[in-house]
């Protein structure tokens, strides 16, 4: 086996002309219909962590002082663990939304696909 000529190849195929066919369609209609809630459960996360995290130090006073500051802390860290609690049922809903609607494209896409190469 000659690894140069594996290489070159390699390098080849990087710099060859991309045609558009119909399965890179398919994987960017895929990737249209999963995209928004993706995006969506990623910030939503993080905004949710951030929350019950400032909820975690105020409730053990490590910002503000007193116990109103940690009674605020608590509720905020409730609030922060809940909307974590809630993001992967929400991300799924999201997914089954862009998937449903997508899904006609993407169907008749690979049945073509399929067809092809039958």
């Amino acid at each position: 086996m000659n690894t140069d000529k594996i290489a070159a190849e390699a390098i080849a195929k990087e710099y060859a002309p991309k045609d558009n066919s119909k399965l890179v369609a398919l994987k960017k209609l895929d990737k249209r219909a999963k995209l928004p809630a993706t995006v969506f459960t990623y910030s939503f996360g993080i905004v949710a962590s951030l929350v019950a995290g400032a909820g975690m130090c105020l409730s053990m006073q490590v910002i503000g002082s007193g116990l109103a500051g940690m009674v605020f802390g608590i509720l905020l860290g409730v609030i922060g663990f809940v909307g974590c609690g809630v993001n992967y049922p929400i991300y799924k809903r999201m997914l089954e939304k862009g998937k449903a609607k997508y899904a006609f494209e993407i169907m008749q896409l690979a049945r073509e696909i399929a067809d092809e190469r039958a």
